[in-house]
């Protein structure tokens, strides 16, 4: 089960991807996120928790880091794994960017239509934050 969202940001990738790097902040540009930690570099095999807004922390690894193109956030409980790809594709005078939640496991069944709905509700919110954030610090 996968959900997709995307948007079309006025800022570069490197602004942009700057944003992500920044991970004690993502709360302040994802409301569903109300507070996220990594123990080590923005960089692959790093491990993190995520708490988000309802539900219990998690743990969570990069699992892929391209710098101003993509990442990717890993987190398993168990028979639950939900990967999060968070993609930028540079565009002549804008970024567009793709996030991307895939869910699997034998939970995924039972968990994945009600995160889904989540999901569906809450990225779009999400991706128009990181946009004005990033298009507030590229205009700077």
């Amino acid at each position: 089960m996968q959900v997709e969202h995307r948007i079309t940001v006025a800022a570069s990738p490197e602004t942009i991807f700057h944003i992500y790097q920044d991970v004690q902040n993502w709360h302040t540009w994802d409301p569903d996120t109300k507070q996220a930690s990594l123990e080590g570099p923005f960089a692959v095999g790093s491990r993190g928790r995520l708490t988000p807004t309802k539900g219990n922390t998690v743990p969570m690894l990069l699992t892929q880091v391209v710098p101003g193109r993509c990442f990717t956030v890993e987190s398993k409980i168990p028979l639950f794994r939900m990967l999060f790809e968070h993609e930028l594709i540079q565009l002549p005078d804008a970024t567009d960017v793709v996030h991307r939640v895939t869910f699997s496991g034998l939970l995924s069944v039972v968990l994945g239509p009600m995160l889904s709905r989540q999901l569906n509700t809450g990225l779009p919110v999400t991706l128009a934050r990181l946009k004005a954030l990033a298009e507030e610090r590229h205009a700077v």
